[in-house]
Parts: structure tokens; C-alpha cells; sequence
């Protein structure tokens, strides 16, 4: 019998690998990238000299392995799934031809993908409240940045981008002075013992 535990988010595949390796009562043999294949032939060829039932862990070789090593991983899965052992199959990312496969001769098969998150963009909303002159805009931002746990010195140096950005667009007198004042706004803070989140809320109160 096969179990497939799988996925791109490794951890959680091998978290759950483990936690059936450890309710198992069965002689735990591991075969992994490291073994040739004659360990891997006899490994799948039956019990052998350990006797008894076997959990046979399969750790990342269908990923890595080409070849003759492959070929006997593939030429094995059918007798594996009607094996009285048990056959963990760890893999990482699969591509789909090897997860097709694999599912089709898995008893069950755990697929455990890193969710991806899309990219957080609303920092940029900063630099443009800042161009336009929007101080409402610019203080909601900054607040919002606050409450998802933003870095001051992130959100300042973002802002003196978007300060740069004004002046290479437009050369104008506010330009410049946002560029001044930005530039002079960590030194200003350590002089005043000032926390940076305070002096960039003075900075959005005072100078936009």
C-alpha cells in the first residue's frame, strides 16, 4: 500500500510523514537520494531479512532520481500498492506527469503547497498621497502601516523615494523641500530622542 505526502511547503509534508511513521508498529526502513539502485531494488523487493510487516519510507528519490534508479522506482508501483507493507512516499514539488503517476497507484495521497500571498502594493499608496499633497490620505496610510506592523524606517525611506520621484518628474519648490525635510527628518529624531513612528506622524501633521 502507498502513501504520497508531498507538496512545495516540505514542513508540513514531512510533519505529516512523521506523525504516521510514529503511530506505526511495522520496521521502519528509509531509502533516500543517498542509496544506489541496488539498495533501492532490494528495499522494494520484499521484506527479506527484516521479516514481518515494513513501513518503507521513500524520501525524495522520484524527484531526483533518473535513469536506471527511476526506472525501477517506476516498474515497482504496482507491486508496491498491493504490498502487505506500507510504502511513505515523501516528495517535495512534483512535476505533473510524476504526481499523476504517483496518485494513481497511492491509497491516499497529502498534498501540502505553500499558500502563496499576493504582494501587499498599499505602501505605495504613500508616495502617491504624498505627491498629490493628499495629507488625509497620507495619515490613513501611514496609520494603516502602523497596524499591519511596517517598519518606521520602511515607510520613511518609501516616502523619501516618493519625494526623489517628484523631483526628477517635477522640479518644483515642495519637491525639494520634501526631499530637505525627509533627508533631515532621522537626524532631527535621534536629536530629539524621538521614537521615528512619532517624527514621521509629525512629518504627515506639519510638513505636506
Amino acid at each position: 500500500m502507498i502513501y504520497l505526502f508531498s507538496g512545495t511547503d516540505r514542513n508540513k509534508a514531512r510533519e505529516a510523514l512523521e506523525r504516521v511513521i510514529a503511530n506505526t508498529t511495522g520496521t521502519i526502513v528509509r531509502v533516500t537520494d543517498a542509496h544506489t539502485p541496488a539498495d533501492i531494488s532490494a528495499a522494494l523487493g520484499g521484506s527479506g531479512l527484516f521479516g514481518g510487516v515494513r513501513v518503507v519510507v521513500l524520501d525524495s528519490l522520484f524527484s531526483s532520481r533518473e535513469g536506471e534508479s527511476k526506472e525501477v522506482l517506476v516498474r515497482e508501483l504496482p507491486g508496491m500498492k498491493e504490498s502487505t507493507d506500507t510504502f511513505l512516499i515523501f516528495e517535495g514539488a512534483l512535476d505533473a506527469a510524476t504526481r499523476k503517476l504517483l496518485e494513481k497507484f497511492a491509497h491516499t495521497s497529502e498534498r501540502f503547497d505553500v499558500v502563496k500571498v499576493a504582494e501587499d502594493k498599499t505602501i505605495f499608496k504613500l508616495a502617491d498621497a504624498l505627491q498629490t499633497g493628499d495629507k488625509k490620505a497620507l495619515w490613513v496610510g501611514l496609520m494603516r502601516e502602523y497596524a499591519k506592523g511596517s517598519a518606521p524606517e520602511a515607510v520613511h525611506g518609501l516616502l523619501f523615494w516618493g519625494a526623489k520621484q517628484m523631483c526628477t518628474r517635477n522640479d518644483s519648490a515642495r519637491a525639494r523641500l520634501l526631499v530637505a525635510a525627509l533627508a533631515e527628518l532621522p537626524h532631527e529624531a535621534r536629536r530629539r530622542g524621538e521614537d521615528m513612528s512619532y517624527a514621521l506622524e509629525r512629518f504627515v501633521l506639519s510638513s505636506v
